[in-house]
């Protein structure tokens, strides 16, 4: 219920900045200013992720630590610092795909990744658009402590603490983006 009422709240302040970041990116870089992608949910259940493009057509699907800085747009770089382009996720959000915190959802190809979060129960979770590992600032190129790190928001989860963590990650800790901005 939280999830859907913070989404709804927001949904308009966030159409808004959406639509105007998409006109700013589709000038930059004369592109669709949405990226949409396969990720793999809660059991593992693939779903279309919705972002703000950051990244040039044809950087291919793979992991932002896969990433070259060459393939990240000058608005990009921007994007990804404030992290506005998580905004579109609020679609997710509302979808029932995504919650606001809990385990950055994977690519279908990170296949390290999913056995690790097996192991540690963390593919039972929905994913969220921050969460633990985030606010640490690990991201996907360590898959086994991101797996150990996301599952043990299992054991300490509380209404409160996920308020602080979207309060830290508002204020900008932890980065846990690996591309080279």
């Amino acid at each position: 219920m939280f999830d859907l009422t913070l989404a709804l709240l927001l949904a308009i302040p966030a159409a808004l900045a959406c639509g105007l970041a998409a006109l700013v990116i589709w000038f930059d870089d004369h592109a669709n200013p949405f990226f949409v992608q396969t990720r793999l949910g809660r059991d593992e259940r693939p779903f279309r992720l919705v972002k703000l493009r950051t990244m040039r057509i044809g950087t291919g699907d793979r992991p932002s630590h896969e990433t070259a800085r060459g393939n990240i747009t000058r608005t990009g770089a921007l994007m990804r610092r404030t992290k506005l382009d998580e905004l579109p996720q609020l679609w997710n959000v509302l979808c029932g795909d995504m919650s606001f915190v809990g385990p950055r959802p994977g690519l279908p190809s990170q296949i390290e990744l999913a056995e690790s979060r097996r192991r540690y129960g963390v593919d039972r979770l929905l994913p969220g658009i921050t969460g633990v590992s985030q606010v640490r600032g690990l991201d996907m190129s360590t898959p086994e402590l991101l797996a150990r790190t996301d599952g043990d928001y299992l054991g300490d989860w509380s209404a409160m603490r996920d308020i602080k963590l979207l309060i830290r990650t508002g204020l900008g800790s932890g980065r846990g983006d690996a591309a080279k901005l």
